[in-house]
């Protein structure tokens, strides 16, 4: 069975109040919707993901990932994802709201699990408050054990879903709808209490984390005939720093940085200077699997304090790329990393220019 995550992201979050949408918002150090993208790609379950927007993405670099425009109500978005890929030959869809970030990867495999039996899935919680509703004047009491709080993803058969969605001329505020009111079956399995929709800024602060900090230090001596690298990017420089592999300082520190606020000990217990396939490597290399195993083990960057210990070469000069260098590196904003240039006042190898050392401190967010 092939299957295809289209995610709605074409909503203009009128309670959100903010010029800039929602699903666009920064949300633990990344745009919204792209919790939602990260744990489909991570997921391993699907093909194809496309993303629904009235807004161009430009930042989307993966070719299994496609942007369309989307409609001015959420059902009608649903309707041109749906008609894009109706040529693709997905067995399953899933359909699931950019506003809500905090769904597992284990619900998008509890959902897929229910959908082999099954032709429409449909996740749901239960509340513990008393729940009224009004008919004219007069106010009734509901069982709330009755009540069923319904959530995204939603995943279906493609081709039961298309058919009835193609039929569909009125607003529904979701694909399940489309199947109750034609009388079909939808099979509900628990939801998740985290996986609440962000409809108004205060909701950005319900999920509450976990802050652990790291410090990391390194320092190698200059040496003649070797390139300079600091931050991943080459720096013009007579002299480059020593070591077993490129001698990076700043990545290095960072990444004791890291392993301190994950409790993992040490960039040697990794990248122990004895092993012969760690020779010359580039520290980016280096850091990217740090990166990886932080991000699945649900750990954020906060933000990173670095001071760059040198006479020369000048920090101010090169600080601006380095910072650039680092974002992308770690994928966080700009404003995230702070570099400040430290000399130590002609003393020692360092005052000789005979040494480059750096010290960073790393918050991490921890979000399960």
């Amino acid at each position: 069975m092939t299957n295809c995550f289209i995610l709605l992201a074409a909503g203009k979050g009128k309670r959100f109040k903010s010029n800039n949408p929602k699903q666009f918002t920064n949300y633990i150090n990344k745009p919204l919707f792209m919790h939602s993208v990260d744990k489909a790609i991570k997921s391993k379950l699907f093909k194809s993901i496309i993303i629904v927007s009235n807004i161009p993405i430009k930042s989307i670099k993966d070719k299994s990932i496609k942007v369309i425009k989307g409609g001015k109500e959420r059902y009608q978005s649903s309707q041109k994802a749906l008609n894009f890929i109706k040529n693709k030959k997905f067995t399953n869809v899933f359909i699931h709201d950019a506003a809500r970030p905090n769904f597992s990867i284990k619900l998008l495999e509890k959902l897929y699990s229910n959908l082999k039996k099954n032709k429409a899935v449909v996740p749901h919680i239960k509340t513990d408050n008393s729940v009224k509703y009004k008919i004219r004047n007069k106010i009734n009491n509901l069982n709330r054990e009755n009540l069923l709080f319904t959530q995204t993803p939603q995943c279906f058969n493609f081709k039961t879903l298309y058919n009835l969605s193609k039929l569909n001329k009125t607003k529904v505020t979701d694909e399940a709808s489309l199947f109750l009111n034609n009388n079909k079956k939808v099979k509900f399995i628990k939801g998740e209490q985290n996986n609440f929709k962000i409809t108004t800024k205060s909701d950005l602060k319900k999920i509450s984390f976990k802050n652990f900090y790291g410090i990391g230090f390194d320092i190698h001596r200059l040496i003649k005939n070797k390139k300079l690298y600091l931050g991943g990017i080459k720096i013009p420089f007579h002299s480059g720093l020593k070591g077993h592999s490129d001698g990076d300082v700043i990545l290095h520190a960072l990444i004791d940085g890291l392993l301190g606020a994950m409790r993992k000990m040490d960039i040697g217990t990794f990248y122990p200077s004895n092993k012969r396939r760690f020779k010359n490597i580039r520290s980016p290399n280096m850091l990217s699997p740090i990166l990886k195993y932080l991000d699945k083990e649900g750990y954020f960057i906060n933000n990173v304090d670095i001071n760059l210990i040198c006479e020369k070469p000048k920090v101010s000069k090169y600080r601006e790329k380095i910072i650039t260098s680092l974002s992308n590196l770690l994928t966080i904003n700009k404003e995230q990393i702070n570099l400040k240039g430290k000399t130590v006042e002609k003393l020692g190898l360092i005052g000789k220019e005979e040494a480059i050392a750096c010290e960073v401190i790393v918050s991490l967010n921890y979000y399960a």
